[in-house]
């Protein structure tokens, strides 16, 4: 049984601690939300990369053999460092600029995101080697974060929040979405319908099921999982309050609990 740490800066990176799940079921799973310190699009670098080290001290400390950091802010801010500093494998996350690039038929894509995501490096080097050709929108989903942890997911706040960031995209031409956020794909009910109701037929595309391949991937070829049997232990921790981080796993993790 392969011991897996995740961490984000709230509860957003649940999203891809279940699709890491639903293809490694019988793992301990500890995941970490710094909700005390969210929304991190805002911090800087130093700050956010302060953070990640001492949480990733103290996923190594309980046992982590691997590391998610699902967070893209945190991913960009972080992970180099954490590689080096750190002597086990990280995964981070990557707006899935690429499959949006090969799937497009408008040749218009949407990135949503922080804003620490769109300045980083590691996003703008992955969108100009794949959309050369094609015109890529990009823009923040404003006060995407704050619903997600007010679970405030189908309201009509969040409704108007959500066309508020999505019409721009959509009045742009894009017919594929990326979500650059990990707390995005628990709005995505609702971007659909703001985009239905809008009259688009639109792509999203979440990269937390990529993201969960290539932890198995790492897994397997180190010999540390994934395991074929047995109930999986998780360990949900926070820096604030844990009761949006136990109340929005019981509504998308839990259903094999």
């Amino acid at each position: 049984m392969a011991t897996i740490g995740i961490f984000d800066s709230g509860s957003g990176g649940l999203s891809v601690f279940r699709e890491i799940r639903r293809i490694m079921p019988h793992e301990r799973y500890i995941y970490f939300s710094d909700n005390a310190n969210c929304p991190y699009g805002s911090k800087s670098r130093e700050f956010i990369t302060g953070r990640a080290r001492e949480i990733t001290k103290m996923l190594i400390a309980k046992g982590a053999d691997l590391i998610v950091i699902a967070c893209n802010t945190a991913t960009a801010a972080a992970i180099a460092t954490l590689r080096k500093e750190f002597g086990i494998p990280f995964v981070g996350m990557e707006p899935a600029v690429k499959p949006a690039a090969l799937g497009t038929r408008s040749g218009v894509i949407g990135v949503l995101a922080t804003a620490g995501t769109l300045k980083a490096s590691k996003y703008l080097d992955t969108r100009d080697r794949y959309t050369k050709g094609l015109e890529v929108v990009e823009h923040t989903g404003q006060g995407f974060v704050e619903l997600v942890e007010s679970l405030e997911l189908d309201s009509p706040k969040a409704y108007d929040t959500v066309k508020a960031s999505l019409q721009p995209l959509l009045s742009a031409g894009a017919d594929t979405i990326v979500l650059g956020c990990t707390h995005y794909p628990f709005l995505l009910p609702t971007m659909e319908k703001v985009s239905a109701d809008l009259g688009y037929e639109v792509r999203f595309i979440d990269p937390a099921p990529a993201v969960a391949r290539q932890v198995l991937k790492i897994l397997e070829e180190k010999e540390i999982g994934p395991a074929a049997d047995g109930r999986p232990e998780v360990e949900l921790l926070s820096s604030a309050s844990a009761d949006t981080l136990q109340k929005l796993f019981s509504l998308s993790c839990c259903s094999s609990c």
